[in-house]
């Protein structure tokens, strides 16, 4: 009778550590948070095209805060989340194609170690640049996915609408592409296009810098705009010079992000990303 209870004893708690070791390996679809932590932390990366990277407001202003370090600062805001490092690997003028055809993915995504989240927006320069977009940028789509499923295997895909950047026919078609994918392949898609438009009907130029040739600016203006040249072209971060040259035509004309801009896409993310990093 005693070696019928040890042993049934030893089962038990054999059959408690499969359970422990099924619960630590949890698929994605699960509500754990870490799958891939690195060196203590949570792992996000922002993949995408300029609208991601930021150029222009890394030059104006190099210190930031920018994109990644202003999310990274509003989920350790929330006190109770664990810790997360973003890495932002968006490029200007990048498409899905480009990533690829270029040796980028190979060389700054694929190796990356420990990613847990990795959020994708891309579709404006897809759209102007992939021949039959319609076609080809969800084949693309699903190409990176699969990628990024073989070299990430435990990291949580999450594709993303794009910003309010094209006109409005332009970008649902964009969108509504991202959405077929993300149903397709059983994905959540983060659709931070309806809170960025809602943050324009403040002013709709509040969100993007000022970048406009020099050489259409009248001559008179250019000692003022000096320290604001870059190249061939003015670059301002906001309305600071609005008061004088926004009567010029296309002064507002183009719609990338300033840093309130992208404080709103960090801010937006950050609530996605917090429902899920959230202890139960």
């Amino acid at each position: 009778m005693a070696m019928f209870t040890v042993s049934h004893r030893a089962k038990r708690l054999v059959f408690s550590s499969i359970l422990c070791l099924c619960f630590w390996f949890l698929p994605t679809g699960f509500s754990a948070t870490a799958w891939a932590e690195h060196e203590g932390k949570i792992q996000v990366l922002l993949l995408g095209d300029s609208t991601t990277e930021g150029s222009v407001p890394r030059r104006l202003k190099p210190a930031g805060p920018h994109l990644e370090q202003m999310l990274e600062s509003l989920l350790a805001a929330e006190g109770n989340l664990p810790a997360v490092r973003v890495i932002n690997s968006g490029l200007s003028g990048e498409y899905i194609e480009r990533l690829f055809s270029s040796g980028r993915y190979d060389r700054d995504v694929a190796k990356l170690p420990g990613l847990d989240y990795i959020f994708i927006r891309y579709g404006l320069n897809d759209r102007a640049r992939r021949e039959n977009f319609e076609v080809n940028f969800p084949l693309d789509f699903h190409q990176l996915l699969a990628r990024l499923r073989e070299d990430h295997p435990r990291a949580r895909l999450i594709p993303m609408t794009v910003i309010p950047y094209a006109d409005e026919a332009a970008s649902q078609q964009m969108n509504d592409l991202i959405r077929q994918v993300g149903s397709a392949e059983k994905l959540e898609v983060f659709d931070i296009y309806p809170a960025y438009a809602a943050a324009l009907e403040q002013g709709p130029n509040m969100l993007n810098y000022r970048r406009f040739p020099l050489a259409s600016i009248p001559e008179k203006y250019h000692p003022l705009v000096k320290p604001y040249v870059n190249g061939p072209s003015v670059e301002v971060m906001d309305n600071e010079l609005d008061a004088v040259l926004g009567h010029l035509p296309g002064w507002y004309r183009d719609r990338h992000p300033n840093l309130a801009g992208y404080n709103v896409i960090a801010v937006e993310t950050a609530k996605f990303l917090t429902e899920k990093l959230r202890p139960n």
